[in-house]
């Protein structure tokens, strides 16, 4: 049995014509990636180097964890541009703060 080649290419461009086009949810990472990284704590520095070079944090938000000694205390401090993680005295995370609630991102942190 052989397909007419009118009748092959037909087919094709209904296939094509049809099919649902390819979508995928895009992060906004673009801006956490353009924060540089000489403008952010860097990991290991401690709560003292952190506020003498980027000064009093906008918040300190209630401590996390210690209820066990496998479990350290998580400090976050919160600046304008990004939020600062503590495990004990020592910087583990930096975190880009949303600029506007329309931006999709880590949502603000839990007071």
């Amino acid at each position: 049995m052989t397909i007419k080649p009118g009748i092959a290419s037909l087919s094709l461009l209904a296939l094509i014509a049809f099919a649902a086009p390819a979508s995928a949810d895009t992060l906004l990472i673009e801006r956490a990636e353009q924060l540089n990284q000489a403008a952010v704590p860097a990991r290991g520095a401690s709560m003292a180097q952190v506020e003498a070079r980027y000064g009093a944090p906008a918040q300190r938000l209630d401590p996390r964890g210690g209820q066990k000694s496998q479990w350290p205390t998580i400090n976050r401090w919160s600046y304008p541009q990004f939020t600062v993680y503590f495990e004990r005295d020592r910087v583990i995370d930096v975190v880009a703060n949303q600029a506007v609630s329309s931006e999709t991102g880590p949502k603000p942190a839990i007071r």
